[in-house]
This record gives C-alpha cells, structure tokens and sequence, in this order.
C-alpha cells in the first residue's frame, strides 16, 4: 500500500497561553546583553527544564542505535493512543526503514503493507485501528500553549512553539497546527484523509517541508538518534524507495518507556518553551554572537529554533 502524498509527488515544555505579551518579542528586550546559546544554556536552572512523560517517549531500537521520540498528544490524541497500542503490542519490531529520500524523509513500517508478496500478508494490527480520524489542525482553545514567535512566517499568520514543538495558528480560523521543521514526525497515509493511523511513520530529515503542513498528521518529534535517520544510505528507487529488501534497515524493536522497567528508561529533560531562558534562547539565534558572526539577522525562522535535550542530572544513559 503507498502511504500519503508525501509518497506520491529540537522542542518541550509549558508555554504562555494565547495572549500576544508576555511573549517572545516582550521577552527579547530582558535577554539583553547579548548571550550565546551556549552562555544561555549554560545559565539555566533545574526548573527550566522537564523529564520526558515515559507513556508518551517511544525507543525504537535499529542495529546503529537508538532513536527516540516524544508522541504529541495534545495535538494529534487519536494518533498518539493508537501507537502505544501498537508499540506495546510490539507491531514495529522486525519491520523495516523503507524509504529514504535525500533531504525529504526517512520512513519506516511494515515492508508487505507496500508491495505485497505471496506468502508475505501485511502484519496484523492487532487491538489498533486500520484507520483513523485525520489530526492536521485543532481547535485553538485559551488553554493552548503558545509562545509566538516576532518575525512572522510564509505558511501561517502566527508561528511560535507549544508545550516543546513548533506550531502555526491563524487567528481567525481559530485553527492551531504542529508545522514540518526538522525531525518531526509524522503518519503516512494514503490519498484519503483517514488512512494514516500511524502504523507508518516517518521523520524529517532535510529542509523543512511546510507544504505538507495541515495536510498529514504529525505526531510527534526525533529527540534523540537522529543522526541515525538521517545518516541512512538514500534509497535507490522512486521517493527514495528500497527496490530490495537486503538494502532495508531492520527495526529490532520499538517500545514505549512506560512498558520497561524504570532501570531500563533513558532519563532525558527537555528545555521549556515557555520560560524567561527559552525566550533568550530565540534572542541568541535572532540575534548571534558568537565571535564568528559579524552580521546579526535580527530574525529566526520556527525550524531554526533548536529545541535542547539533556540528560537528567545523575542519570546514565548509556
């Protein structure tokens, strides 16, 4: 089965509501003098940060090592519930990367769900869902987390960040969407809005995609092993298809953290997106610098903003 017209043709935390101030373009001005993100990283305290929910952080184990990602219920719900059904009823484990297309996506899932083969049925979903309600957009709610970026943007009338991922808004739809940045993660689908219950998922690995924003589910985001994503041999047939088998990378397991013993979790935290620290964090990529730079942009793209991840403090996650 071909999933979603994207075949065919780093960020965390609680934010400030949906007033415009105070927001990133108030907090710029208390950011001064000018920090690195290094220098602002570097001044930040325990409470700026936030561990990762275990029921929604998935491990998805490949030979080259681990790759996680954090589910994004508050946008996509429906997606999210249906694949912890499928992570804990171990769905992925012994499926495949099966595509990877140069500066586009690296997608994973079940090989026999694309090209059927006589002896090969597709895997069995289990208690999942076949299909499922499409979430490209919600309703924006007062209650919604939203620090919106200054510097406006091509794809949306307002851009900013949400509970840790980059989202768009229009304020007169009343609609509020997660956006393509780098290392978001998304649910294939077929031309029919419902085919994509998140039994085939792919991560961005190239130049943002904001095309396919609102038009396909995404779920959540690559916090950690992305290089292992995005450091895969492209594929050589079309939209970066594997034409054989042998060239696909095996998936040895993916799991919920939830699901394994607390010795056996990564202790990872995650910068708040809607804090003082967070704020001069943007100012430092609006505004750079660091010694090399002699001309500041005074602005910053969403997917510029880097979305920080650590490792708990004590913690080892080797």
């Amino acid at each position: 089965m071909t999933r979603f017209p994207i075949l065919a043709a780093t960020l965390a935390g609680l934010s400030i509501g949906l007033l415009p101030a105070p927001g990133l373009a108030a907090a710029t001005a208390s950011a001064r003098p000018a920090r690195t993100t290094q220098q602002v990283l570097a001044a930040s305290t325990p409470s700026d940060w936030r561990p990762l929910d275990p029921n929604d952080t998935l491990y998805m184990d490949l030979p080259q090592g681990r790759v996680v990602i954090e589910l994004d219920p508050l946008y996509a719900p429906l997606h999210a519930a249906n694949i912890r059904i499928l992570a804990h009823e171990h769905y992925w484990d012994g499926l495949a990367i099966l595509r990877v297309q140069d500066d586009f996506v690296t997608q994973w899932g079940d090989p026999a769900a694309e090209a059927a083969r006589p002896g090969h049925p597709p895997r069995s979903l289990g208690h999942a869902k076949a299909t499922m309600a499409p979430e490209f957009e919600r309703a924006t709610t007062p209650d919604l987390p939203f620090t919106k970026l200054p510097d406006g943007d091509v794809y949306a009338p307002e851009v900013g960040f949400g509970d840790g991922f980059p989202v768009a808004r229009d304020p007169k739809t009343g609609k509020t969407w997660l956006v393509h940045c780098y290392g978001m993660v998304g649910a294939g689908r077929d031309n029919a809005p419902d085919s994509g219950p998140g039994t085939e998922l792919y991560a961005v690995i190239g130049q943002a995609p904001r095309q396919l924003d609102r038009n396909i589910a995404l779920v959540g985001r690559v916090v950690e092993g992305m290089q292992y994503l995005s450091g895969l041999p492209r594929g050589n047939g079309p939209l970066g298809f594997y034409r054989h088998p042998v060239h696909q990378t095996k998936i040895l397991r993916v799991r919920l953290a939830s699901d394994l013993p607390p010795a056996e979790r990564m202790h990872l935290e995650a910068l708040r997106t809607g804090t003082p620290t967070f704020a001069a964090l943007v100012e430092s990529r609006r505004n750079r610098s660091d010694a090399w730079y002699h001309f500041k942009a005074g602005k910053v793209d969403v997917c510029n903003v880097p979305l920080p991840v650590r490792t708990a403090a004590g913690a080892d996650n080797r």
